[in-house]
């Protein structure tokens, strides 16, 4: 007796262990399938768009001045995301209804509209809202900075189709002809991590990108999931994060110690595998340029060649700068002046109104001065213009 009792002890005992390894395998297995169903639930729903609408800034923290974009987030308290609607949603644009007393002015274009190098009162917006304009009927003149970096048109377009619902009255269009080749217009990573956006964009508009080009690049069903979107889930949280200490500081960019734009440039005449020496119409992504004002519709849009360095040191008879040899751009803002007056677009070229000692450290990126110099120019077009669609 005393035996089988022991026995029996001995086999509770050793099989405590064993049901203890199976409880937890159980719980294990069911984590992981209930893993896989959130997971496979998260892409199907795809509520990862939906989720940047949601945001600290305009209620807890103000919004940003310009659309969020940073090299080093931890010590410019800002940082490049893919999510437009999070991009929008922590911008001052996004704040609330348009007030009665404003006139609303949307500025696109590259990153010297966003203003690299500049502190967020030193951009262009912000040196047009210091004039103080004030037009006849009493509204006053409100500019908004919508610039992102990287050149391309297509990446303007995909902007200014989001720039429409907040009701701007006019619309500045900054551009310069290295957004125009056909082979930058895919270029940014924004597009690249926005195809539905873009996809819709160039079936609406019938334009000519190469389609195999761009689903080359469409997202799968796992890119979609949890831990395939980790690092985008990861970034809407961090520019939440980053909003506590850049409404504290008022930094929302590094500024480095920089090298000048050379005035030297090498006796080179190639501009983007275009042979010279001249380009043609085909050359330039105009098809796009045109859809963009087509978005504008009834909104008065004004398109401005931007100001670039122009060089007088070695080689400078071939080349203006880095980025344009002179039959390139000389062919450029021919064809652009042309379609313009062809199509009836208030245009200004103003490739050359701001002096070469007011750039920084690119062929288009302004000093704070040169900025100024050009904010005034344009705070004149915006009167003029304003005044003209009373």
């Amino acid at each position: 007796m005393m035996n089988d009792l022991s026995s029996l002890k001995q086999e509770n005992h050793s099989g405590t262990p064993n049901r203890g390894k199976w409880f937890f395998s159980k719980v294990l297995i069911k984590a992981l399938v209930l893993l896989i169903i959130a997971n496979f639930l998260f892409a199907i729903i795809n509520p990862f768009p939906n989720l940047g609408r949601y945001s600290l800034y305009n209620h807890i923290f103000p919004g940003r001045q310009r659309l969020p974009y940073g090299d080093h987030p931890a010590i410019s308290y800002n940082l490049s995301l893919n999510n437009l609607e999070a991009m929008f949603a922590s911008h001052e644009i996004a704040a609330g209804k348009k007030p009665d007393n404003e006139y609303r002015v949307i500025l696109i274009g590259d990153s010297a509209t966003w203003g690299y190098l500049q502190k967020p009162e030193q951009t262009l917006s912000s040196q047009i809202n210091q004039l103080g304009v004030i037009l006849p009927d009493g509204r006053r003149v409100k500019a908004y900075n919508l610039g992102y970096p990287v050149m391309s048109l297509l990446k303007d377009v995909l902007i200014l189709s989001r720039v429409i619902s907040y009701k701007p009255d006019l619309i500045i269009w900054l551009v310069t002809l290295e957004s125009f080749p056909q082979d930058k217009q895919l270029f940014p990573p924004l597009l690249q991590n926005n195809l539905q956006a873009v996809s819709e964009l160039i079936d609406r508009y019938n334009l000519a990108i190469d389609s195999a080009v761009l689903y080359a690049s469409q997202e799968t069903t796992f890119d979609r999931t949890i831990i395939g979107s980790r690092r985008d889930l990861a970034d809407l949280l961090r520019l939440q994060i980053y909003g506590a200490m850049w409404a504290a500081t008022g930094i929302d960019q590094d500024i480095p110690v920089y090298t000048p734009v050379s005035k030297d440039l090498a006796p080179d005449e190639s501009f983007h595998e275009l042979p010279p020496p001249h380009l043609d119409k085909d050359d330039l992504a105009l098809q796009i340029l045109e859809a963009g004002i087509k978005i504008a519709g009834d909104i008065p849009l004004v398109l401005i060649n931007e100001p670039i360095f122009i060089s007088d040191g070695e080689n400078s008879h071939i080349r203006y700068n880095f980025y344009y040899p002179r039959w390139a751009y000389d062919d450029y803002r021919q064809i652009l002046s042309g379609i313009a007056e062809q199509n009836n677009w208030e245009y200004h070229d103003m490739w050359d109104v701001i002096s070469p000692n007011e750039f920084t450290n690119t062929a288009i990126h302004l000093s704070p001065e040169g900025a100024s110099q050009f904010a005034a120019r344009i705070a004149s077009i915006i009167s003029t213009v304003a005044s003209s669609n009373r």
